[in-house]
């Protein structure tokens, strides 16, 4: 599960690293959270098919997966998630892998109003159990959110009710990877995919302007080497449990 694409430096460094990576380790289903893959904000159709053929599986997303209207219209054909908890909204929320069920979902603390992520993940699971007729084994989610504490706190929320929960959204890689008790792999932030000598993947400048005076800045994504951040998560396919999780960096120069 691959953290944030920035903008075109990061689907560079994606097409070159994924590849050899998913030989190198023998990767089943790779997911990519994609909703800054343009520009560095949002997704256009163009981006999306870059990603597909860096060899993404399913693309997962956030709150910036409407900062590009292009997408809209292409968001059902296309194996891309947006989060489950926006109602009445383009595109849908989870979708099967084979016999993995990948489940998006957007926080609400310091995030944008939605609905409660805790109550939607119930729905969604029982809405997938009830379309497969058994309850899916193999679950992985992508937690888009901004607090560390809510997605902790989701995380024990379905601990044994699903394989993963990783957190997206802040860019910034987290050290906390482990096995839940109940054998859910849990991570609070895989991190992104773009440029290393970066605020989180944008040219450092016009972040250090907007914050010394608070004035409207055009942000884009940085130059040079860029890093991929990652987890890689061993799954019983008997029990659905996670055995393993471990986090996969790579930097490639510019």
């Amino acid at each position: 599960m691959i953290g944030d694409i920035i903008g075109k430096p990061g689907r560079s460094a994606l097409s070159r690293l994924l590849p050899a990576l998913r030989r190198e380790l023998n990767i089943d289903l790779v997911t990519a959270n994609a909703e800054n893959t343009a520009g560095g904000f949002g997704l256009t159709l163009k981006t999306a098919n870059a990603l597909l053929q860096a060899g993404v599986d399913v693309m997962t997303s956030g709150n910036h997966i409407w900062d590009k209207k292009d997408i809209l219209p292409h968001m059902e054909e296309l194996p891309l998630l947006r989060p489950a908890n926006y109602y009445g909204a383009p595109g849908r929320g989870w979708m099967m892998f084979g016999d993995v069920m990948v489940l998006n979902l957007q926080g609400r603390v310091f995030m944008p109003p939605i609905d409660c992520p805790f109550r939607e993940a119930d729905k969604r699971l029982a809405e997938a159990e009830n379309e497969l007729g058994h309850a899916p084994k193999t679950v992985v989610v992508d937690f888009h959110a901004e607090a560390t504490s809510e997605k902790q706190g989701l995380a024990w929320y379905l601990d044994g009710r699903v394989s993963a929960v990783v957190g997206t959204h802040t860019h910034v890689a987290t050290a906390d990877a482990r096995i839940m008790p109940g054998g859910t792999a849990y991570v609070s932030d895989l991190g992104m995919t773009g440029p290393q000598d970066s605020v989180i993947g944008t040219e450092v400048a016009p972040v250090l302007e907007r914050f010394r005076t608070g004035l409207p800045q055009r942000f884009e994504p940085a130059k040079g080497a860029c890093i991929l951040n990652s987890v890689l998560i061993d799954i019983d396919d008997a029990t659905g449990h996670a055995t393993d999780i471990v986090r996969i960096d790579r930097r490639i120069d510019e």
